[in-house]
């Protein structure tokens, strides 16, 4: 069965990534884009995967301008906000992918925690953002490390979406930022790619500060039979 769902963005299984001696479980975890444009045939995809919740990340003004489309599929939606702050803040800030992962994951760690914890309630699960790259590049990272999967196959799941976006989609948003920001040296990284470099930054990060991804949900209120079970939910 693909796992490429009909109008959605960037959307992928996040099975079979080496961890250790195992591997990721296929049809557990998915990841992608937002489901604004869902067609008939993506919703009978998401229907035929079993899906059985949404992890939404994005801020309530996102939410009302792109609602999703479910349907009447039986899933619990679940929001949690990464951004503290205007996703245009950001831009506005110049900040570098580096500098943006680093601060979700400092500034918004209750709520990746609390994703990370909605990952165990339900699965098949699905994580998603807006185009499915920063922050579900960081939430999905984060527990796919703490799961025990090897940091470069964390980082090559993340790098694999700048290849899945539309470049019609890259093309618009960035004349957008370059309107508003001129001057902006990391708009093309924030707007459309997903550098290797960016994921190894923000692990080397949670390395340094809490001695692992699982050092850091655990830091933040996880308990360890908690990242047991994520090991258990993710990894066969």
């Amino acid at each position: 069965m693909s796992s490429l769902v009909s109008g959605a963005v960037n959307f992928r299984d996040v099975g079979g990534l080496p961890a250790g001696a195992g591997r990721t479980r296929e049809g557990v975890l998915f990841r992608s884009g937002n489901l604004v444009a869902v067609d008939d045939d993506g919703i009978d995809t998401l229907r035929a995967i079993g899906l059985r919740r949404v992890i939404d990340l994005r801020d309530e003004s996102e939410l009302a301008v792109d609602p999703s489309r479910l349907d009447d599929l039986p899933v619990e939606v679940q929001h949690e906000p990464l951004f503290l702050g205007s996703v245009a803040s950001f831009f506005a800030r110049d900040l570098s992918l580096e500098q943006l992962y680093i601060e979700i994951a400092d500034a918004s760690a209750d709520r990746v925690v609390a994703a990370v914890r909605g990952i165990l309630v339900d699965q098949p699960v699905l994580v998603h953002c807006t185009i499915g790259k920063d922050r579900t590049g960081v939430t999905v990272g984060i527990a796919l490390a703490a799961a025990g999967v090897d940091a470069e196959a964390v980082v090559a799941d993340y790098a694999r979406t700048e290849g899945l976006l539309p470049a019609g989609r890259n093309a618009r948003v960035l004349s957008a930022i370059r309107a508003l920001h001129p001057e902006n040296v990391h708009a093309e990284d924030l707007a459309t790619r997903s550098p290797a470099r960016a994921m190894r930054a923000l692990l080397a990060h949670l390395d340094g500060t809490y001695g692992s991804a699982a050092g850091y949900l655990r830091a933040h209120g996880m308990t360890d039979a908690e990242i047991d079970r994520l090991r258990e939910v993710l990894v066969e």
